[in-house]
């Protein structure tokens, strides 16, 4: 074990001044090992990854390109779980799937500071069409917002009774450690909650960007010791003072007159060596053969898909990429020592 470590480790000691999200971001495969999210949610890396397929009955998967519909096997059962029961009892059409992890997680080329671990995932607030999207169609799919041009209350005009049953639907599951939307979200839930639905509004969390979908986080699942759970949500509603202030935080304001003497802060990057050290064996670890061989079935037929899949995405300009902070990356927790994850069986 410490043999395998050492190994591992020294390749990467040598790759420490390269950005992690470019070593993760360039594989396509998963490795060949037993399913373990390592580390936080915002720090780590996915062991053995399991793809959700392409198609569903009651999901899509969109933006193919990006290859980041990995995550461990229960966030993929619960996300066709999710689908299979929106689709027959809230009106909701099936799911848009987007980013869950890269194939082995880990920091991403762009767009999030979490979803690294594979139990974060993105559902679109548009119910997926009746008809199989083409791979094109899935590249462009609209962000469809829900709310007024006040960036602060939902459009009634675009928000239905079905995105409510959605939303609620996700929370109530055990499994699920925080649901992210966007704040003025947040407040057209506690306007309308009644009864029992009021009891998932402390795991119902606002946060910057989400008016278009929205974000399911998985509390690190049974005997995962690698994993870092977050703290609970507080279990008060968060329908007071603190949803004002987000609300007071999103608010537009008057463009500011940039200040030409102001310093550039370059974002800090991830290295592999801030990775728990069970990440260097999980980028170094032998890949499976095809992405079919890792795909998600718990004894489902899933839809027979013509959409070709393709490796991952190039690294984009600064100025395209979404910032850390819409991706409430803060308090990540110092990481213990992680163990090897065990290589991955036939049947799992």
């Amino acid at each position: 074990m410490v043999l395998a470590v050492m190994t591992a480790l020294s390749p990467a000691m040598a790759q420490d001044g390269v950005p992690a999200k470019q070593l993760f971001g360039k594989i396509t495969l998963p490795s060949k090992q037993r399913t373990a999210p390592i580390g936080f949610y915002a720090k780590g890396c996915l062991a053995g990854g399991v793809a959700i397929p392409v198609d569903g009955p009651a999901w899509q998967v969109i933006h193919l390109s990006r290859n980041r519909r990995w995550g461990t096997p229960q966030m993929i059962a619960l996300l066709e779980r999710l689908g299979r029961e929106a689709k027959a009892e809230d009106g909701w059409n099936g799911l848009m799937v987007g980013d869950i992890s890269q194939p082995r997680g880990g920091p991403m080329l762009s767009g999030h500071a979490s979803h690294q671990i594979g139990l974060d995932a993105d559902i679109w607030l548009t119910p997926m069409p009746a008809h199989q999207m083409s791979y094109e169609e899935r590249e462009v799919v609209p962000e469809a917002s829900v709310l007024r041009g006040d960036m602060v209350h939902v459009d009634n005009r675009k928000w239905t009774k079905s995105h409510e049953r959605l939303i609620v639907r996700a929370a109530s599951y055990p499994q699920v450690e925080r649901v992210f939307v966007h704040p003025g979200i947040k407040k057209k839930l506690c306007e309308t909650l009644k009864g029992p639905d009021r009891t998932v509004l402390n795991k119902i969390r606002p946060i910057w960007g989400h008016h278009y979908h929205f974000h399911i986080r998985m509390k690190c699942p049974p005997g995962s010791s690698g994993c870092d759970d977050q703290v609970d949500p507080p279990a008060d509603s968060g329908c007071g003072k603190q949803l004002a202030d987000w609300l007071n935080l999103v608010k537009p304001r008057p463009p500011v007159k940039p200040n030409k003497n102001a310093k550039v802060v370059v974002p800090k990057q991830l290295t592999l060596s801030s990775l728990p050290n069970a990440c260097a064996i999980v980028l170094k670890a032998p890949s499976v053969t095809d992405m079919m061989t890792a795909e998600y079935h718990n004894g489902m037929q899933s839809a027979d898909s013509q959409v070709a899949v393709t490796a991952y995405a190039e690294e984009q300009p600064a100025s395209s990429l979404v910032a850390a902070s819409d991706d409430y990356s803060l308090f990540v927790p110092d990481l213990r020592s992680v163990p090897e994850p065990a290589v991955r069986p036939s049947v799992q």
